[in-house]
């Protein structure tokens, strides 16, 4: 067991970085530079010697240089996110093991279980070593069990007895959560020809496909009035909200969806009888039905503007990310080809599917740079039930010095 790449995560969970959308700085929490500036200084404690935090993209660059004879190859990048989700607390996250894991329920604290009875998947893992948090808080795998693994494969990497590779470039990026950290990116300061980003699940996810993902606002307008006078004059914003809602189709949600299923989420309700806002995702792996859905949303606020008067329903649509899909098939599936195979040459048995969700990849392949997603080994995500496998992050951390080296 790599005792290392636990005590990197540990220290790494240890830093709050949740991103807020509600911020107006950049990085959103200074949680995350004070963890990208730790990261520069282990860097160069490896000796990466243009480790550097910019301020201006809030992202960590670095590049481990080919190895004598591999100047021509093409540099490989590895990616992952130092924010954590503004979804569940990340303040005095506290990792702990168990090991040996006897394929039970494991108590993270008074009233709080995880349970295979509700996380059936936690089964396979059934003689390994678990990594979880003390149930106040999430755990930060998602993803700071990626920086793990990066930076341990970086260690390895900067061996004298490393593999034959060409140059190696590292990114850790900002505010991945809420979908802005990726803007700024400097894509010619990291110079690679291509990437990965290692953000996803279990062991052996290999991922080239995404949500199509857009955000919508709902705001509802009406008319208060005493109850005792209502009748004929009140307009009661809430009630529309719940209306609009309901207009949606209902069996298109995420609790009800999966695979290629996309759905409608919504997220936040806030406000009462004279305002009310509704907050949703909109997601959809197919290009066309991800329009519909968004045509959906304006219909619906026509359809309610008819029957309740114009200005009563105003929908706000704004596109965050597409399907990476359309920029690595068919040309640059030999990044999936070569992950997969060096997945097998591990003894891994490599899982093609499509996120449900989104990385940085998505937006950095729409600018050029063809960038897949590679397991993390963490699940249940954004929560307290979170929790990672040790032995999965020590096989990550060798499939990245193996693909660096492919």
């Amino acid at each position: 067991m790599n005792s290392k790449i636990f005590e990197r995560f540990t220290r790494y969970a240890g830093i709050d970085t949740q991103s807020s959308e509600e911020s107006g700085s950049f990085p959103s929490t200074p949680g995350q530079a004070k963890l990208a500036e730790l990261l520069v200084s282990e860097l160069y404690e490896l000796g990466i010697e243009d480790a550097a935090y910019d301020p201006r993209s809030g992202c960590v660059y670095a590049h481990i240089p080919a190895t004598a004879g591999c100047d021509g190859r093409r540099t490989t990048g590895f990616i992952s996110h130092l924010d954590t989700s503004p979804e569940a607390s990340g303040c005095g996250v506290k990792p702990r093991l168990v090991p040996d894991y006897d394929g039970g329920d494991i108590t993270l604290c008074e009233g709080t279980v995880l349970s295979p009875v509700q996380f059936p998947e936690l089964r396979a893992y059934k003689g390994q070593t678990l990594i979880v948090a003390d149930g106040t808080t999430l755990l930060g795998a998602d993803d700071k069990a990626g920086i793990a693994e990066i930076m341990t494969a970086a260690e390895l990497l900067m061996q004298p007895d490393a593999p034959a590779h060409g140059r190696i470039a590292i990114a850790f990026t900002p505010d991945e959560e809420i979908g802005g950290g990726i803007s700024r990116f400097d894509l010619e300061r990291f110079g690679a020809d291509c990437a990965y980003t290692v953000d996803g699940g279990a062991l052996g996810e290999l991922e080239y496909e995404c949500f199509n993902a857009a955000s919508a606002k709902v705001t509802v307008t009406g008319v208060g009035i005493h109850t005792g006078e209502a009748k004929g004059k009140m307009k009661n914003a809430a009630r529309i909200a719940g209306e609009f809602d309901a207009l949606l189709p209902q069996d298109e949600r995420p609790e009800n969806t999966e695979g290629y299923e996309g759905f409608f989420h919504l997220e936040a309700v806030n406000g009462g009888v004279e305002c009310c806002t509704l907050e949703y995702l909109i997601r959809d792996h197919d290009r066309d039905r991800f329009e519909a859905r968004k045509q959906l949303m304006l219909d619906t606020a026509a359809a309610l503007n008819d029957k309740y008067g114009g200005g009563t329903v105003t929908a706000e649509l704004k596109d965050t990310y597409y399907n990476m899909r359309e920029k690595i098939f068919p040309d640059n599936m030999f990044l999936i080809d070569n992950a997969a195979e060096c997945m097998r040459a591990l003894g891994i048995e490599p899982t093609v599917k499509p996120i449900r969700g989104g990385t940085d990849g998505a937006n950095l392949s729409y600018r050029g740079l063809p960038c897949p997603n590679l397991c993390a080994g963490g699940h249940n995500f954004h929560g307290r039930y979170e929790y990672c496998c040790l032995e999965s992050m020590e096989k990550i951390a060798q499939l990245i010095v193996l693909l660096a080296s492919h």
